[in-house]
């Protein structure tokens, strides 16, 4: 029987199982053959259009979304997979809402874009429920290289080499591959268990091997993988915090919102799931309203984000921030945590309103107090780990060109590496070209 949303404390099973069912439905349900037709008419098919220059794998995108308009799904997802391997999850996860369809002139001129991020779902799904795959490999040119990382930079540098006919092992430290979107993508955007059906899929190119429990670091050397391997490519991501400079930040019920959701895409049963009656997120990317939402929808009675400065700088865009709206998530912004209070366990959360002059945040001096038995900090992510030797730009690997790092023979990519943004379809296209430019180092 569920407990019901005013249960106090943190407790599994505020919400009937069919109730969460309901809830951790697809965000955007598939478009049917018709729907597809429609939506594909809608496209002008520019020439230069700012669409593909809105899209960091360069998809060609009128040429894929002509290709569904003629009937032609499969011919779609095959121009869509030359330049995103991985575009079956993009399509679920990118943020199209500031890339290709704010580029669209429909978007432009009408305030209503071509839905591409659907038509591309509907042609990659189209594509791998065939069960084939459209590449072939390469005749084998007897290099091995080395991919530490089955996130999606890792995935996407692993296949094209694959493709170009290299070896590839891959080491992931934990007991599944797919990185973010396995651990990290919010449950009611990638279901169904979409991630390990998409790397069991792209694995039919055959040459590449994946040791999950291996991690760098653990009975694994840089300087080792360089004298065994042809090349190396890290895509290790980053595994640290950064901490919640609060008072009584290590109470009971303060956690890190990555492990939240990880928990909640792992989950067998989500009536098993405990969550708070109050929770509050501090953060503004989309790591916070991921976690946030998931809270709601699990069954927290109020939920709460906290963000330190203005809406405009929040790292989610505006469509999630109305997304997590709708959900009854409160969004506070210009607000600081300064402590957590609760005898033990948190009871409340203290913030500080701040002020922004000349790009320097400060506090007011003025609090306000929420009630809060679960937080969840979303406030950035580090690098943890890196090899000794490598070259860092700030807190990441310092890369050049297509991912070379300091080290010969070693390339980087996905949010480990310096530049760029921390999203699915900027690793995706920087593991892509760490493989070619790997593929010319090899061959040449």
């Amino acid at each position: 029987m569920a407990q019901g949303q005013m249960a106090p404390g943190i407790v599994s099973g505020r919400l009937s199982s069919d109730e969460l069912t309901s809830n951790f439905t697809d965000l955007h349900p598939p478009l049917a053959p018709h729907e597809a037709a429609v939506a594909a008419d809608r496209c002008y098919f520019c020439y230069d259009a700012p669409c593909v220059t809105a899209c960091p794998t360069d998809i060609d995108i009128p040429l894929f979304i002509r290709q569904i308009q003629a009937a032609q799904p499969q011919a779609a997802a095959r121009t869509i997979f030359d330049q995103n391997i991985l575009g079956g999850m993009c399509a679920r996860v990118c943020p199209t809402e500031t890339l290709c369809e704010e580029a669209c002139v429909r978007e432009t001129a009408e305030g209503k874009p071509v839905e591409i991020g659907r038509l591309q779902r509907y042609a990659t799904d189209t594509l791998m429920a065939a069960e084939e795959h459209p590449f072939d490999r390469a005749a084998p040119t007897g290099k091995t290289v080395a991919v530490i990382g089955a996130g999606p930079a890792g995935l996407a540098c692993a296949h094209r080499l694959a493709m170009l006919g290299h070896d590839v092992v891959i080491h992931e430290s934990k007991l599944k591959a797919g990185g973010l979107n396995e651990y990290g993508i919010a449950a009611y955007k990638s279901t169904n268990d979409f991630a390990q059906a998409e790397i069991d899929w792209l694995l039919k190119i055959g040459g590449i091997a994946i040791e999950t429990g291996s991690a760098l670091g653990d009975g694994i050397s840089l300087d080792g993988l360089v004298q065994n391997y042809d090349a190396v490519f890290l895509s290790i991501g980053l595994a640290g915090v950064n901490a919640l400079r609060a008072q009584g930040a290590d109470k009971d019920g303060v956690r890190h919102a990555v492990d939240f959701i990880s928990d909640v895409r792992q989950a067998d049963e989500l009536a098993k799931l405990p969550v708070g009656r109050n929770v509050v997120v501090i953060g503004g990317g989309m790591t916070a309203v991921d976690a946030a939402v998931k809270s709601k929808l699990l069954g927290a009675e109020h939920v709460t984000i906290a963000y330190r400065r203005g809406r405009d700088a929040m790292g989610a865009s505006r469509y999630e921030q109305d997304l997590a709206s709708s959900q009854g998530v409160r969004i506070l912004t210009n607000v600081q945590p300064v402590a957590v209070h609760g005898n033990g366990s948190a009871a409340e959360i203290e913030l500080e309103y701040t002020t922004s002059a000349g790009g320097s945040l400060t506090g007011t001096g003025e609090t306000v107090r929420v009630p809060a038995d679960q937080i969840l900090k979303a406030i950035g992510q580090t690098l943890e780990g890196a090899p000794e030797g490598l070259e860092l730009d700030g807190n990441k690997i310092a890369v050049t060109d297509a991912g070379r790092t300091s080290v010969t023979g070693v390339w980087a990519g996905g949010d480990c590496a310096a530049g760029g943004e921390d999203l699915t379809v900027t690793a995706v296209a920087e593991g892509r070209d760490a493989a070619m430019d790997i593929h010319a180092n090899l061959t040449t």
